[in-house]
Formats: structure tokens, sequence, C-alpha cells
């Protein structure tokens, strides 16, 4: 297993996904099973499949900008900012586990919306 290779998997899986195409992004980089730790989205290839497609139908000109990508393990984070129409802007976290043969199995997310003013003046990056 390399760091460096499933590091490169998830930043593409989820770019390819996140900008419209998830069944590519499904059948390159998710293995045998697929475990989803974010509630408002099914478990399972088809349930992250159909909530991208919704979300690209709805929000066509979302966009995301990968900021940090750590790995460790099995492992894989990454830090991204995501601008949504109105210029709503988020900061999210997502994690993802690789199995033994290079493929994404299992996710989990944590999303914050940025705030229009902050009590301090550093960046939530």
């Amino acid at each position: 297993m390399s760091l460096e290779k499933n590091k490169e998997s998830a930043i593409a899986f989820y770019k390819m996904a996140y900008e419209g195409n998830p069944r590519k992004a499904v059948a390159q980089y998710i293995g045998e099973d697929y475990i989803q730790h974010n509630p408002d989205v099914a478990d399972g290839t088809e349930g992250f499949i159909t909530y991208f497609d919704r979300m690209q139908k709805e929000y066509p000109n979302k966009s995301i900008a990968f900021v940090r990508c750590i790995a460790e393990g099995d492992l894989v984070a990454l830090h991204t900012h995501q601008t949504w129409p109105g210029n709503d802007e988020y900061v999210t976290m997502d994690f993802f586990r690789f199995d033994a043969n290079g493929k994404i199995c299992e996710h989990w997310d944590a999303i914050q919306q940025i705030p229009k003013k902050s009590a301090n003046p550093n960046t939530m990056y």
C-alpha cells in the first residue's frame, strides 16, 4: 500500500464525484464494499452515486479546492474548501479508509460553514 497513491486516489475520487461523475468515480476508486458514515448519504455505492448526482443537478456551479491531504496507514484525510451558489463557503474534512487492494472502502466527513465574521483574524485553513 502506497501512501502517495492513496492520497492521489482520494483526491481524484472526490474531485470526480463532486464535479458530476460519481458513477465513474465509484467504478475507478471504490472496492467491493463501501461503508458510508455521513448521515445524509445512504450506505453503499448506490447511495453515494444518488447523493452526488442530486448535488450536481441542484448545484452545478459549486466548486472545491483541496487544501491539505494527509495519509497514515490505510487512512487518507482531505481538508477542502467548497464554494456553493450564493457564495456560501464551507470547510470540509473527509476521511477515507483504503482496503488492501488500494480501493476506498469507508468514508467519514465533517463540514462547517465559513462565517462572514470571525472572532479572530485567522483563516479556517
